[in-house]
C-alpha cells in the first residue's frame, strides 16, 4: 500500500496515532527532506528507512517507488509539513500510481491551508487554495486573473523573504479586501494579523506564512450601469432580446418583468427615432 501521510506543520505533537503507526510499520518513507523528517521520527522513536523524494527528483523517483510497491513493499510519502501534494511533491506519483493501477490512501492530519482558513475569521463556506505565487510578475498576473471575481475565500502561501512583496502584489490584484496573515501556525509564536490589503499591516518577517483573502462580492460589475445600458451591453454583443432580459435580471437579482418593461421602452425609443 502507498500512504500519503500528513505530518505536523509546526507543533510536533500534532500528529495522529494512525500516522505514527504507519510511519513505524511501513518498509520505506519517501520524505521531501530526510533531515527534516528525521526530527519527527526521532521524537517518536521511529527508525524506518527513508529516501529523498522532492520536487527536484520527483519524476526520476516515481518508477522505482512504484516498482517497490508492485513487489509488495509498503511506502509512506511525507512532505516537510502538512499534507503531501498540497503545494508539496506527490501529485506526479499519484498520477503514475493510478496509471499503473496501484492503490493508495491518505492518512489524515494537519494542513496549513485549513488551519489558516479557520484562524482568518473569513468565510469557510467556499474556499480556494492557490498555494505559492509564481516568481515572475507576468506569471503572477496570469495566475490570479481567473480568481478576481470568484466569490470564494482565497488561501495563499508565502515565504518569509516574499511576504511583503506578496502582500503588495495581492493588493494591486484584488484591491482593499479583508485579509488575514497567519504566521508560525501551531507554534509558540503563532500570530494572526487581520486587516485589509493595502493597510500597513504589522507583520513580523519571520517564519512561514499563509495569507487568507476574502472572496469577491459576487456582484456583476455591469450592475453599476443603468438597467437600460445593462440591456444595451448584451444587445450590442449580439445577444437576442429575450436572453438579454434574462441575463440582466439574473445579474441584478430582480424580476424579469421589471427588466422586460425597460426593454420595451428601449424598443419604443428605437422605433420613434
Amino acid at each position: 500500500m502507498l500512504y500519503f501521510v500528513a505530518t505536523p506543520i509546526g507543533n510536533l505533537e500534532e500528529i495522529t496515532g494512525r500516522a505514527l503507526n504507519v510511519l513505524r510499520t511501513v518498509d520505506l518513507i519517501a520524505a521531501e527532506d530526510t533531515r527534516h523528517t528525521a526530527i519527527l521520527l526521532n521524537k517518536y522513536g521511529i527508525s524506518t528507512k527513508m529516501i529523498a523524494y522532492h520536487k527536484f527528483n520527483e519524476r526520476e523517483s516515481v518508477d522505482s517507488i512504484l516498482d517497490m510497491l508492485e513487489k509488495g513493499k509498503n511506502i509512506a510519502v511525507v512532505s516537510d509539513a502538512g499534507m503531501p501534494t498540497v503545494s508539496d511533491p506527490g501529485h506526479i506519483l499519484i498520477d503514475a500510481a493510478i496509471a499503473r493501477g496501484i492503490e493508495y490512501t491518505v492518512v489524515s492530519g494537519p494542513c496549513a491551508a485549513i488551519d489558516a482558513l479557520v484562524l482568518s475569521g473569513l468565510s469557510t463556506r467556499c474556499f480556494t487554495v492557490l498555494g505559492f505565487l509564481p516568481e515572475k510578475a507576468t506569471d503572477r498576473l496570469r495566475f490570479v486573473e481567473p480568481f478576481k471575481d470568484v466569490p470564494s475565500t482565497l488561501v495563499f502561501y508565502s515565504a518569509v523573504h516574499d511576504i511583503k512583496k506578496d502582500l503588495k502584489f495581492l493588493f494591486e490584484a484584488f484591491g482593499p479586501r479583508r485579509v488575514a496573515v497567519c504566521r508560525e501556525m501551531t507554534k509558540i509564536y503563532e500570530t494572526v494579523t487581520r486587516g485589509r490589503l493595502g493597510d500597513e499591516l504589522d507583520v513580523v518577517e519571520k517564519g512561514e506564512f499563509a495569507v487568507v483573502i476574502e472572496g469577491a462580492s459576487g456582484e456583476c460589475k455591469l450592475n453599476s450601469l443603468s438597467i437600460e445600458d445593462h440591456i444595451r451591453h448584451y444587445l450590442d454583443g449580439g445577444m437576442p432580446e429575450k436572453d438579454a432580459v434574462k441575463k440582466v435580471a439574473a445579474d441584478r437579482k430582480i424580476a424579469k418583468s421589471e427588466v422586460y418593461s425597460v426593454a420595451l421602452g428601449l424598443k419604443e425609443q428605437k422605433s420613434n427615432s
